[in-house]
């Protein structure tokens, strides 16, 4: 496991678009990290289009590999999620991650970068909010997590909350392993490639939007037929947003509690990681400790001093 350099103000870093179109909320995610002293460059490429992604695959892919193998940019944020990493991920420049460590920060589709950088490097990543900025989802105490997250070694601690859909599902007990996983969408389309990591002795994150409870269910199961899940030392749930609730049928976090309980692993649900308001920054690849009876998942901070 590779911890990166913690950022520091004056440190120049670059935000890229390897997903998804940023609009004009990227200029306040600009400015959040400018409020840290950082020294913002955004990529080549940021502000292209090409139907529904940024740029053409061959410019988001110069884009992103830019901002890893450039030895004078010390962290790396995504400007959005949406579709596209998966077209570009199997060119990324995996040689540059493991010469020249550095912080990246994304989530949602990122996921699958996430991934690859972990099989490539056992660099840790941080899941965290884009730079297409939302206030009303991410206000102050989010903007500090994600500070505190990149630029301390301050212990990180997220707590279960009792409104969030997840907290529903709940199989007691305590486990330590490496926090990996993230968006649940992408890791089970991650099955049968390099972007998928061995989740085995892992402490898997999991998080969720715009889906039915049966899609929680088809793509749990697939991750289960597939093996991935076999071995893992426990779940941490975070946001199911806007999964519909239909009466009479289950809901996504009852769904997901039906799945889960047959891997014989404690679960906690309510964490706010994800797509929902709140959304707090955890280091992926670092150890976590789960713990059912305090609601909490404390997290080995994923920088270095």
């Amino acid at each position: 496991m590779v911890r990166p350099p913690a950022l520091r103000a004056g440190d120049r870093v670059r935000v890229i678009a390897p997903a998804g179109v940023p609009d004009t909320r990227l200029a306040r995610g600009i400015q959040i990290l400018e409020g840290f002293g950082l020294v913002v460059e955004p990529g080549a490429h940021l502000y292209d289009r090409f139907g529904y992604l940024a740029g053409t695959d061959d410019d988001r892919l110069a884009d992103l590999n830019a901002a890893f193998s450039d030895p004078g940019i010390r962290g790396v944020f995504a400007a959005r999620g949406g579709y596209g990493t998966q077209r570009i991920i199997d060119r990324f420049d995996r040689d540059a991650v493991r010469r020249d460590p550095r912080v990246f920060v994304g989530f949602s589709d990122l996921t699958v970068l996430s991934g690859r950088v972990w099989n490539a490097a056992r660099l840790v990543t941080f899941y965290g909010p884009m730079m297409n900025w939302t206030d009303s989802r991410t206000g102050p105490t989010e903007i500090e997590s994600l500070r505190r997250a990149i630029m301390t070694t301050d212990p990180i601690v997220l707590t279960t909350d009792p409104a969030e859909p997840s907290a529903a599902v709940s199989i007691p007990g305590t486990a330590t392993g490496t926090l990996l996983g993230g968006n649940l969408t992408m890791l089970q389309a991650s099955i049968g490639t390099r972007d998928l990591p061995d989740l085995h002795g892992a402490i898997v994150l999991l998080e969720e939007t715009d889906e039915a409870p049966y899609a929680y269910d088809r793509m749990l199961t697939q991750l289960i037929r597939s093996g991935a899940l076999k071995g893992i030392a426990g779940v941490a749930l975070g946001h199911f947003t806007n999964a519909p609730v239909v009466a009479g049928q289950w809901t996504a976090a009852q769904a997901v509690q039906d799945r889960l309980s047959t891997l014989g692993v404690p679960v906690l649900g309510g964490l706010r990681s994800g797509h929902g308001n709140g959304q707090l920054t955890v280091p992926l690849g670092t150890q976590a400790t789960l713990d059912t009876t305090t609601g909490t998942l404390s997290v080995a901070p994923g920088v270095t001093l």
